[in-house]
């Protein structure tokens, strides 16, 4: 479904990507894991089309996207939950989900969709019309994700989304990840710091130190591998 093929990006002089080569297959959860400043985050947002390439290709189900706009590409099924939410937060719930859907116009499956999200995270139904800036920060991830789903991708990037939640809301948004990828057979790309969540619910992952990928193995090869134990497990 995605292939980068010697990927490069900077910003301005700072060179943060360096000859990036991945694949991710339909259905798959993959995961990227690594330190802070390893170049998680420019990957999605390369992939996103909002930091541009240098050099390299990015080729989804076959076509290049390099130079495309990012709302062309969500067009085609690719979307990204940024790290940090970034919801809308003097827009209600309603409004903000109204925001995924802005490129469709199938308002019957539109319909559908709203119904889907809520039984995901039953909790916006109830905030429905409350305003994104006035909830959780759990709840804002789970509605950052629902805006996402709104958009209905088959390439879905998530970027952080434990980051800063209590332990129980994280199981509930990695469980939520694990029912996306099951019951609507959409492809995640997942970037965490929580390399052991992550690994366990991945089927592959990837890991990137100083914006090259040194490792790239099965989730469960990486879960025993002695190195990523003690570098991302704490073990």
């Amino acid at each position: 479904m995605l292939e980068l093929r010697n990927v490069t990006a900077a910003y301005g002089n700072i060179q943060v990507l360096h000859t990036i080569d991945l694949t991710i297959h339909a259905g798959e959860i993959i995961t990227l894991i690594g330190a802070n400043g390893a170049g998680k985050s420019t990957t999605l947002m390369a992939i996103s089309g909002i930091v541009p390439i240098r050099s390299g290709k990015i080729l989804f189900e076959g076509e290049p996207i390099q130079k495309l706009a990012p709302e062309k590409l969500v067009a085609m099924g690719i979307c990204q939950v940024p790290e940090g939410r970034h919801i809308f937060p003097a827009l209600t719930v309603q409004e903000n989900l109204d925001m995924g859907a802005f490129l469709r116009t199938d308002t019957d499956a539109i319909k559908d969709d709203f119904d889907y999200v809520f039984s995901l995270f039953p909790i916006l139904a109830e905030r429905r019309h409350q305003d994104g800036g006035t909830l959780s920060g759990g709840e804002q991830q789970m509605l950052a994700m629902s805006r996402a789903l709104m958009a209905r991708p088959k390439l879905l990037l998530l970027d952080e989304p434990s980051m800063g939640l209590a332990p129980l809301i994280i199981k509930q948004i990695f469980d939520i990840i694990v029912k996306i990828n099951k019951e609507h057979n959409t492809t995640i790309f997942l970037v965490e710091q929580n390399a052991n969540q992550a690994l366990h619910i991945a089927n592959r992952g990837y890991v990137i130190e100083n914006g090259v990928i040194t490792i790239s193995d099965t989730a469960e090869n990486l879960l025993k591998n002695q190195d990523i134990k003690k570098a991302y497990l704490g073990i």
